[in-house]
């Protein structure tokens, strides 16, 4: 699992560049031809991770239940999001993934009965080693929108 950790922690200094360089009009910017924005899809890859690896495994989250609202799947943008907003999403983006680690390693997952799942792409999740895998794969996706979104705005 270590190396799952340490792609995820990669994962997510690629989304701190985007916080870093990006400005609050470009991060809420929905380019023509797209459904969602840069923050948006950092949003949305913390609550995933989130529910992938927590939810699924019957513990509490450490996001909000309105952050989950906003930003799971089959959720949009639907308004801008302010500097406090993208200033939590920048506080969580490293806190959330370092407290994973801390659990996992503590053993928090192992007396859980974790809920399978299968995603989207065909994927099934038996355990929470298994989300922890594919969330690194969906990280990996948004990203890539991500990396198209910048082009436009």
């Amino acid at each position: 699992m270590k190396t799952a950790f340490e792609i995820n922690s990669t994962s997510r200094n690629v989304l701190l560049s985007f916080l870093d360089n990006y400005s609050l009009e470009q991060l809420n910017k929905i380019p023509d031809g797209f459904s969602n924005n840069l923050i948006w899809n950092i949003g949305h890859i913390l609550v995933v991770q989130q529910m992938l690896v927590y939810r699924l495994s019957g513990l509490s989250m450490m996001v909000a239940d309105e952050m989950v609202e906003k930003y799971r799947k089959g959720t949009k943008p639907e308004a801008e999001v302010s500097a406090d907003e993208v200033a939590l999403i920048r506080e969580l983006l490293f806190k959330t993934i370092e407290q994973t680690q801390v659990d996992y390693l503590a053993g928090k997952f192992s007396g859980t009965t974790f809920n399978g799942f299968t995603s989207m792409s065909g994927f099934t999740m038996n355990s929470v080693e298994d989300a922890i895998s594919f969330n690194n794969y969906h990280e990996a996706l948004h990203t890539g929108i991500m990396m198209s979104i910048r082009k436009f705005i």
